[in-house]
């Protein structure tokens, strides 16, 4: 029987390793713009998704979802990231991409992400342009997950769903793509080694503290994009 991981802060969990640390530099600030985007999923490198699949800690079925990794074009790339409402059943209060379950109407995961983000945060598939995919990754709660990315006209109202999402906000695609701003955590559970990353953001406020399967994704695209 699969357990699930009791409640904890993960703020609070030890950081064992940061790209620093490892010695890793930015993604290349040419790729980190709309056309260096479309060139470089247009022309995909040889790379390999250093996240694919994490330690399973729920018993349910597996389930198909997709996500919308939303890259606003104003001065600079800012990516579009929502807070989870406290009550929701899986992931609640985390920060996350817009997205959900692959409906059975649904064309595709792309047509999955772009109905989510519009049901989810008001965002209109008119905005949008798919610009990629990257690897699918699997969560320790079963989803099957396929990241959409895309570029986003600016000249957007949202219109958030109260029932899913407490807040939208948005993060330089710059911060999340260098890897001094990425920390490995790890803890023992259960007799297993967990481990994750985060990537807190402040945004001269508050703290957003991204991290799990949100931070996991945003490492492949770093590995991608700096390949």
């Amino acid at each position: 029987m699969v357990q699930r991981l009791p409640p904890f802060d993960p703020r609070t969990v030890p950081v064992v390793a940061t790209g620093a640390s490892e010695g890793l530099a930015p993604a290349p600030a040419h790729r980190l713009t709309p056309d260096g985007l479309r060139a470089q999923f247009e022309r995909p490198p040889v790379w390999t998704p250093e996240l694919v699949r994490e330690r399973r800690f729920a018993d349910r079925e597996p389930a198909d979802a997709a996500v919308l990794l939303p890259l606003v074009m104003r001065e600079d790339l800012r990516l579009l990231l929502t807070q989870r409402t406290p009550h929701l059943s899986t992931h609640s209060g985390q920060i996350a991409f817009p997205g959900g379950k692959v409906d059975p109407t649904d064309a595709d995961a792309v047509a999955a992400a772009l109905r989510e983000a519009d049901e989810e945060i008001g965002l209109p598939a008119g905005h949008v342009e798919v610009v990629g995919t990257l690897p699918e990754y699997i969560t320790g709660t079963a989803f099957h997950i396929t990241p959409v990315v895309a570029l986003v006209q600016p000249d957007f109202e949202l219109r958030p769903n109260p029932h899913e999402v407490d807040d939208v906000f948005e993060v330089p695609l710059t911060f999340l793509m260098d890897p001094r701003h990425h920390r490995r955590h790890a803890f023992e559970f259960d007799g297993a080694v967990r481990e994750w990353y985060s990537m807190p953001w402040h945004d001269g406020s508050r703290e957003r503290f991204i991290w799990g399967a949100t931070a996991g994704m945003l490492r492949n695209l770093y590995r991608f994009l700096a390949a």
